[in-house]
């Protein structure tokens, strides 16, 4: 009965990914024809198509777990648009590696339990051109698509979380699989080549799948906490 219930709640997370995958692809499209619209009514516009790559700074803000910020790394395409007056539009579609560490222990061996969480992600981001084609300010929601928090290593499933007498660190790895977050960043360079740091803060609870499962009779909450550093190619 119990490998029964297990197999309907992961098909049921399956269909769930599925449709917001979906939904954050119609979304995406939608955005796009948004932006291109707006782009070819301006006769002095401009409208860049760019890839982009860089590494990730990404921790969790929780009071349920003991975490630790580590380096993960991004890659996608992103397009930049005239807008009006010195605003632009940007949009982008990226794949994130994000990484970071949860305190474990199994007797006197205490661990930092690496995890990996692995997804899509979408922004649609204003910017304001404080320099127009060399440096702005940007700010926008940003959408997730992820799968679980990954143990790095399997031989830590067993460990004991900091704080806890019972939770294993292979319990907390099904985590909500559609987050948004809050972007605000700059980005500065030539008008085909720039470099952005931007902070990402998650709105949504990223650890709220796990009360679904009723782990230590508690309600667990956590927010994505990540940096991005990245550079931007536009053709």
């Amino acid at each position: 009965m119990e490998d029964t219930k297990n197999k309907t709640y992961f098909h049921a997370l399956k269909i769930s990914s599925a449709m917001n995958f979906k939904q954050l692809i119609f979304v995406s499209l939608c955005l796009f024809f948004f932006q291109q619209t707006f782009a070819q009514r301006n006769y002095n516009s401009y409208n860049f198509l760019g890839i982009q790559g860089g590494i990730t700074f990404f921790d969790i803000q929780t009071d349920d777990l003991v975490t630790k910020q580590k380096e993960g790394f991004t890659a996608g395409f992103t397009t930049r648009g005239a807008f009006r007056n010195d605003f632009d539009l940007v949009y982008g579609l990226s794949f994130q590696s994000s990484t970071v560490g949860v305190e474990g222990s199994l007797g006197i061996d205490k661990q930092d339990i690496g995890y990996t969480i692995q997804g899509a992600q979408i922004n649609f981001l204003g910017s304001y051109n404080i320099i127009v084609k060399h440096l702005s300010i940007e700010f926008g929601p940003v959408f997730d698509i992820n799968g679980k928090m990954k143990l790095d290593n399997d031989k830590y499933e067993n460990y004991i979380l900091t704080g806890y007498e019972e939770l294993k660190a292979k319990d907390i790895q099904e985590i909500s699989r559609f987050n948004v977050r809050l972007a605000a960043g700059l980005t500065a360079g030539l008008e085909h080549f720039r470099i952005s740091a931007q902070y990402q803060y998650g709105v949504t609870n990223m650890l709220g799948k796990l009360n679904d499962r009723g782990l230590e009779n508690k309600d667990f909450e956590g927010h994505s906490s990540t940096i991005v550093i990245a550079g931007v190619i536009y053709f």
